[in-house]
């Protein structure tokens, strides 16, 4: 089902007026999480995810979003491949999503159409294709879609993406930036996001596009966050506790500058390497978690046994 032509009937702008309605929803930030309920699932693949034999991320993903009840809403924006939308609208039923509907925006003003408003608002589970994510930013940023996804991420949805529909996810997104080991001031540019959550910064392909100095550049910028490096066919499942669970053949390096006693970012110019002291980094595979609340490394069920 494709919803490029959605209708615009019935009561369409309820959803819009729920969408715009709380304070939380008119600026880019995470969504206020009602009295009583818990967020969703946000699920970050670093992209090269298996579709063929092996599909336990995506399998994974229909589970957290309902399993054979889920309702999924592809959204294939980021890409330029008409084909892209389509084939994951077929993975999601083959898998036994009960529903799948892929929605494209071509425009801003697709963002604001009633009918595809309404159709989110059914979904439990949101997925993002890869792609180009300056395309899904400056196509979806500031508009009723982006904010309707965070306010329902916050009501229980679940929300994922992948290689680039990983980036958008958060708060501080990476939009480009040069690849290699070294941290060299003005090496990466940040765009802002969808918002789902400030607790992490996301770079995807990573080991395989050797990213860590462009992750550490953008911490270094913002030593709040926590830097997310997701190898391909790997993704973080991120709970409602803020736990990050691994899923996948790869691993996720997690880089936490909560610590951080020295950074030479604000005086370096650019192009200069840059001084940081204090990082702490964890590698973590399938098993493995790392809380974002507590900053807490866990080698859960890979840890031996003792007698």
């Amino acid at each position: 089902m494709n919803l490029s032509d959605a209708g615009t009937t019935g009561d369409a702008e309820t959803v819009i007026i729920q969408a715009e309605s709380s304070e939380e929803t008119l600026q880019i930030m995470p969504s206020k999480i009602p009295d009583g309920e818990t967020r969703g699932w946000i699920v970050p693949i670093g992209g090269a995810e298996n579709k063929e034999n092996d599909r336990q991320i995506l399998e994974r993903f229909v589970r957290v979003s309902g399993g054979q009840d889920a309702n999924i809403v592809v959204i294939p924006t980021a890409s330029r491949m008409h084909e892209t939308g389509p084939r994951y609208e077929q993975l999601f039923r083959d898998i036994g999503a009960a529903e799948v509907a892929v929605m494209d925006f071509d425009t801003r003003r697709d963002c604001q159409e009633p009918g595809r408003l309404r159709r989110l608002e059914q979904a439990s589970g949101i997925f993002f294709t890869g792609g180009n994510q300056l395309r899904l930013t400056t196509l979806l940023g500031g508009t009723p879609v982006a904010k309707l996804i965070r306010v329902r991420n916050a009501h229980g949805v679940t929300v994922g993406g992948t290689s680039a529909g990983a980036s958008i996810l958060s708060e501080h997104m990476i939009a480009f930036g040069d690849e290699g080991s070294a941290v060299i001031s003005g090496s990466v540019r940040l765009a802002p996001g969808l918002g789902l959550t400030n607790r992490f910064i996301i770079d995807q392909h990573f080991r395989q596009r050797d990213r860590l100095g462009r992750l550490i550049t953008a911490l270094a910028y913002n030593p709040f966050a926590v830097g997310i490096g997701l190898d391909e066919d790997t993704a973080a499942f991120i709970g409602p506790d803020e736990s990050v669970e691994v899923q996948g053949s790869g691993g996720v390096t997690i880089v936490d500058a909560s610590e951080v006693s020295f950074s030479s970012i604000g005086e370096a110019t650019e192009g200069q390497p840059v001084c940081v002291l204090g990082l702490r980094l964890h590698i973590l595979v399938a098993g493995a978690t790392f809380n974002l609340h507590t900053r807490v490394a866990s080698a859960g069920g890979l840890a031996a046994a003792k007698d």
